[in-house]
């Protein structure tokens, strides 16, 4: 099992792997070392264009998220039933996640999704799991952490020209 130690050596990694790749597709590029609590990279063009990178890094297993940053979900404690009530409103957000899997040098894969985006597969993979179980969470109800899997990523693997379209499309979601 993962130590605290070795679990913010990954993190930390993660963090400055995306940077370096950032910096070398031609961003100046900045980690705050997680004391910004919304991003974690601040990347600028020449022209003073910015974007804001979310980073999750991780060496094995699955990705942990809170689904609640993504989601409006009551829990009932008498049911301990939890009902996806929507998504949060999210359409302003500028943030780009990036995921890191951090295998070994020059090993690494990194997949680049917008916010939006990342919701929508929470946005899925979290109703279909509450409907599964009818509500209930069997471990522990009251949590609200998800998984995301590579799996659910893959289409997003490399996808570093997103950063330069969001630029380009003045960060504007297109649906």
């Amino acid at each position: 099992m993962a130590t605290g130690r070795s679990m913010q050596l990954t993190r930390m990694t993660g963090e400055y792997l995306a940077c370096a790749e950032l910096c070398r597709r031609g961003f100046l590029a900045t980690t705050f070392t997680g004391n910004v609590p919304e991003f974690d990279i601040l990347a600028a063009t020449r022209d003073f264009r910015s974007l804001f990178v979310e980073v999750k890094a991780n060496a094995s297993g699955d990705w942990m998220l809170d689904a609640e940053k993504f989601l409006d979900i009551e829990y009932n404690p008498k049911t301990r039933v939890q009902t996806i009530k929507g998504k949060l409103n999210l359409k302003d957000s500028k943030v780009i996640y990036v995921f890191v899997k951090v295998v070994g040098q020059g090993k690494d894969k990194f997949h680049i999704l917008p916010v939006q985006d990342l919701q929508e597969i929470i946005f899925k993979d979290y109703s279909a799991y509450l409907k599964k179980h009818n509500g209930v969470r069997p471990k522990n109800p009251e949590t609200m952490n998800t998984a995301i899997l590579l799996k659910q990523l893959a289409g997003y693997r490399d996808n570093w020209q997103l950063l330069w379209d969001e630029l380009k499309q003045g960060r504007e979601r297109r649906r």
